[in-house]
């Protein structure tokens, strides 16, 4: 796998294309003379890209590196990699994480914004981020551990003891910007870091939007916190929205320069309007009932058929809602069955729709 992503030239998903169509990594390379038999359509561009010596070089490297450094390699089958991130069609098949976290916690929120914050945007970020660990203690707080509204936000989470993770924009063997070392080097007890690049890659302009890519698709939502009329975090958000990912923004005077960007998000509703932690919390149903409903047997129910049963079994894991990409690889039912069987069940009460496109068993 990393000598796979070695190659040059090539986008992130045809990466996941060829591995799922080889079936590994290590098959693609182990068949570079039939290449074609086992890629239908692999050009001669392609065979001569893998054939590169230097891939597998560069990847003993970097396993060496990993080693002595305690960083984990994660590939895109591994049960460590965020499932989250897994449905998004452009993830990386590879991520290197140093630290002490868990990228599948059950509730994770990315939080964004100017490199430039003022005093009302860290503000309205630290209390954010202390509300939400008041409510929701096991929230996991991404952002990018830039200048401004990000390394505020992780701040605030070590502040508040919550976990949290800053995707970087280069190899772990740098921190950009090198201001922020002290605070990177403390997120690793509670939290860490993480990046899909090697060691010894630069923090080029580019990197920058892909790694934005991660951070709204590793999250539950993206919070826009404060934001210019362009900038990242906008670029973060837009690519939470075409996830489908939930999105919200702190709004702010017409006449702030900093406030136009999620002023906007909010009129183009591209973003859901928040003023505190707790619009937020209602919003995703992360708010803990107060009174729990005493569990339905689902062997009473007799109008279930056997499909319906394996659905509502597998809903029954996740307390706080799936998406139905994860739901589609959990219950081996293609998506165009599993819809009108999420239709029949919402309609005998079993199961409700929450905000991102996810579903809930009501028992």
């Amino acid at each position: 796998m990393l000598a796979l992503t070695y190659v040059q030239g090539l986008e992130v998903a045809h990466f996941r294309n060829m591995v799922e169509a080889a079936g590994s990594a290590s098959a693609i390379f182990e068949n570079l003379s039939s290449l074609s038999e086992i890629l239908p359509g692999a050009s001669p561009r392609l065979k001569s890209l893998l054939s590169d010596p230097k891939a597998f070089e560069r990847a003993r490297r970097e396993l060496e590196f990993a080693a002595e450094h305690d960083i984990d390699i994660i590939c895109y089958g591994d049960d460590a990699y965020p499932y989250r991130l897994r449905e998004c069609d452009d993830a990386p098949i590879v991520l290197y994480s140093k630290g002490c976290m868990n990228l599948n916690a059950r509730r994770i929120v990315s939080v964004v914004g100017t490199r430039r914050a003022t005093e009302y945007g860290k503000d309205m970020c630290e209390r954010f981020v202390k509300e939400l660990s008041e409510s929701v203690p096991d929230a996991l707080v991404v952002s990018g551990l830039a200048y401004g509204i990000d390394v505020c936000a992780h701040k605030a989470a070590m502040a508040s003891s919550l976990p949290t993770v800053g995707v970087l924009a280069h190899g772990l063997d740098r921190i950009y910007p090198a201001p922020h070392r002290n605070v990177a080097k403390a997120m690793l007890e509670n939290g860490g870091l993480l990046t899909e690049f090697m060691s010894e890659t630069e923090s080029l302009p580019a990197y920058f939007v892909r790694r934005n890519r991660i951070v709204a698709g590793m999250a539950d939502a993206t919070v826009v916190v404060e934001s210019a009329a362009s900038g990242g975090s906008l670029i973060t958000a837009s690519i939470a929205y075409s996830y489908s990912r939930d999105c919200f923004a702190f709004p702010g005077r017409v006449t702030d320069e900093n406030s136009k960007g999620c002023n906007a998000l909010i009129c183009n509703n591209r973003a859901a309007l928040i003023t505190c932690a707790a619009d937020f919390i209602a919003a995703m149903n992360w708010g803990v009932p107060k009174q729990k409903e005493k569990p339905r047997q689902m062997q009473l129910f007799t109008n279930l058929t056997p499909d319906e049963e394996v659905v509502m079994q597998q809903l029954a894991r996740f307390p706080d809602g799936v998406q139905i990409n994860r739901l589609v690889v959990e219950t081996n039912i293609p998506v165009n069955r599993l819809m009108p069987l999420l239709f029949e069940l919402e309609m005998k009460d079993f199961i409700k729709t929450l905000a991102g496109g996810r579903y809930k068993a009501k028992i």
